[in-house]
């Protein structure tokens, strides 16, 4: 045999060395073997993790790292979705404290009344930590958009809405703050749809069949006790205290959900801005000037000039405003008793000042809900609504 053929065989017998090194069981943060070059894991359809989990198809994929559809062999082969997390220390911490909140979920709600997607295990993998649920369908939000951001019928956004008002309180009664409540943190348990005929619009549209849905993304959930990051929440379901600095507690998860529900009513973001001064001036053509007292208290007094916000109607970004916004009650799309009852909730949810805001434990009570929890009496008091009228 040459030297060449003995340099190819050598050279093979490396290359096999270093594969076989390359997925070996390490559950070591530094095992860089499979990861690309953002620490996302590499894998494809068909790989099994831990003997357990046989990955379909990739689901979804953040900043945090992907979430993929498995089949679990020790569950029978259930489908379950699989978060995959980026191997950054980073990412590392922050799984870790998802899971002390998806720990705690588990222990005081194990059957699931809540509606908080239910963590079923989690394990580090390569140096990714990797936590398993239950597999979900679609988001409310990627069904509106797929639906060209029709809105919900009303009475579907009633059982949604209750649904999140029922998980969220359930966190907050167990001192958690979600803090980054959006439409794509809410996913149905089944998307399937029929299409109905849209008159109004003369043109089909999708209808969900099961309005059924669960709280996902826990990942930035915060106790109260812990640390408060000052700003949180996704930009558009932003509360004035967190843009004001004023300091955050539940009361912010309630204003997330006041901008979700309009959303679902309207098919579109109530606050379509990425600038504070430009959202503060949104929420004052909507809700009406904000309140002198968190104005005095902001740290951000560079919004302010001498106690009212520093803003020109005539700009750009004024008229802008002007043109998008108007008051909130003249986004009623019908004046049936139903629809003033549902913005009377959002009115509720969308005060200003979080001390006067809405609890959700008060929210689940709410005349917008009673067909929900007491249809009989719901019929009574709409009839004698209308009569009045």
């Amino acid at each position: 045999m040459g030297k060449t053929e003995l340099y190819a065989l050598y050279k093979g017998f490396l290359d096999c060395i270093c594969l076989c090194l390359s997925h070996s069981s390490d559950d070591g943060p530094d095992s860089k073997g499979r990861d690309a070059a953002n620490g996302h894991l590499i894998y494809k359809s068909g790989d099994v993790l831990q003997d357990r989990y046989e990955i379909i198809n990739t689901l979804g994929e953040g900043t945090f790292g992907k979430v993929v559809q498995c089949l679990d062999h020790e569950r029978g082969g259930t489908q379950v979705a699989l978060k995959i997390i980026k191997n950054l220390e980073k990412y590392r911490e922050a799984a870790k404290l998802e899971i002390s909140v998806l720990e705690k979920i588990r222990e005081k709600d194990p059957n699931n009344k809540h509606l908080c997607v239910q963590m079923l295990d989690w394990f580090n993998c390569y140096g990714h930590i990797c936590i398993s649920f239950e597999l979900l369908s679609l988001s409310t939000f990627d069904f509106l958009k797929a639906n060209n951001f029709l809105p919900y019928p009303l009475n579907q956004i009633r059982h949604m809405a209750y649904q999140i008002c029922l998980a969220v309180n359930f966190l907050h009664d167990n001192k958690l703050t979600h803090t980054d409540l959006k439409p794509e943190n809410i996913l149905f348990v089944n998307s399937d749809f029929s299409l109905v005929h849209n008159t109004a619009k003369k043109c089909n549209e999708k209808r969900i069949n099961d309005t059924a849905v669960r709280l996902v993304d826990f990942g930035s959930a915060t106790f109260d006790y812990e640390y408060h990051s000052v700003i949180i929440s996704t930009r558009h379901y932003r509360a004035p205290e967190v843009i004001l600095e004023l300091g955050w507690s539940h009361a912010c998860d309630v204003w997330s959900i006041g901008c979700i529900l309009f959303e679902y009513y309207e098919g579109f973001t109530l606050y379509q801005t990425h600038d504070n001064k430009e959202h503060l001036a949104m929420m004052e053509r909507i809700h009406g000037p904000i309140p002198q007292r968190m104005i005095q208290r902001s740290r951000k007094q560079k919004y302010f000039y001498r106690g009212r916000l520093d803003w020109n109607d005539c700009s750009k970004a004024g008229r802008y405003v002007t043109t998008k916004c108007k008051r909130l009650r003249e986004y009623l799309l019908s004046h049936a008793t139903e629809h003033h009852l549902f913005f009377d909730l959002l009115e509720k949810m969308l005060e200003y000042e979080p001390s006067k805001r809405i609890a959700l434990s008060s929210a689940l009570s709410h005349p917008f809900f009673l067909p929900l929890i007491q249809p009989r009496r719901s019929q009574v008091w709409r009839n004698s609504c209308d009569m009045s009228r």
